[in-house]
């Protein structure tokens, strides 16, 4: 569309350019916005939750519940509109499974919520190859698109953007505690904090931050584990500054991504975590030879 005919198209929705813009694009462009800042944010929380830089927003089975509940839903033809409430129901359920059998009776171990996580996102990685086996042929390339992360359907209905205002100024107010969790848990007490009651807080936030974002464009990857590491190396440690940044540059680089899946093979289009995936493998191993470099 040339820029005379976009600029036109703004100012007149009811045009046929003006629909395009405001029907279809300006909506995916806000959901994968969304989506890339809550993933981006989530991958900063966990990596101070469980003090492991490749720990991201999947990594305590969050996506394996939503993955399942959403195919359970093609499979028996529920209708578009209800798979981004199967996703969020089935990433809460799983969310207080790991929650639940990970807490105990004892005090906080990090290493507990994390073998808890990995062991039940594998239990959800069965279910999901047995319900993939058992599918009919028809549905099968619906099912592994959203799995593979996809924003061609993707919707932001209101309440998101609540979410992720709501969970980005509750990070922004816990900023100083991460920055003291950060250190390591004994150090966080030494200085004071409450490190039981944070630790839960900060999980609850990126579970929360994760399920809305599975809701609505499935398992997008690498979007949680790059960014974070990214914006440390252009702005520091300093989660008051790393909290914004994160969001701000993770909404943009899914819709660069989401831009690029929708032109690079135009008119077929490709997932979404396609592409991060094939950003983000490259980026990574660049910034972990960096890394070296430095001797860390």
């Amino acid at each position: 569309m040339p820029w005379g005919e976009w600029l036109g198209a703004i100012g007149n929705p009811d045009s046929q350019s003006g629909e395009l813009i405001w029907q279809l694009r300006l909506p995916r462009a806000l959901a994968a916005w969304a989506v890339g800042a809550m993933l981006a944010m989530s991958g900063c929380l966990m990596q101070v939750l469980l003090r492991n830089p490749l720990a991201d927003p999947y990594v305590l089975g969050v996506s394996g519940g939503a993955a399942c509940a959403t195919l359970l839903g093609l499979v028996f033809g529920v209708a578009v509109a209800l798979l981004p409430w199967l996703a969020l129901f089935g990433a809460l359920v799983s969310v207080l499974i790991v929650f639940g059998l990970a807490r105990g009776t004892g005090p906080w171990s990090g290493t507990r919520l994390l073998l808890t996580g990995v062991v039940t996102a594998s239990g959800w990685g069965a279910l999901i190859s047995l319900i993939l086996s058992l599918s009919p042929d028809n549905s099968l390339r619906g099912m592994l698109f959203w799995l593979m992360g996809d924003l061609s359907y993707a919707v932001l209905p209101p309440w998101t953007l609540l979410v992720l205002t709501g969970c980005f100024v509750l990070t922004l107010g816990l900023a100083r505690s991460l920055n003291v969790l950060a250190m390591g848990e004994t150090t966080a007490r030494l200085l004071g904090e409450p490190t039981g009651h944070l630790l839960w807080v900060v999980y609850l936030l990126a579970s929360v931050l994760t399920a809305t974002a599975v809701s609505i464009a499935g398992s997008v990857g690498f979007v949680g584990l790059i960014v974070p590491h990214l914006m440390r190396l252009l702005v520091g440690s300093d989660h008051r500054i790393l909290i914004p940044a994160a969001t701000l540059f993770g909404g943009l680089f899914l819709v660069l991504s989401d831009t690029l899946a929708r032109t690079v093979l135009s008119p077929q289009q490709l997932p979404v975590g396609v592409i991060t995936a094939l950003l983000g493998v490259p980026l990574f191993l660049l910034l972990l030879n960096r890394a070296r470099l430095k001797g860390v």
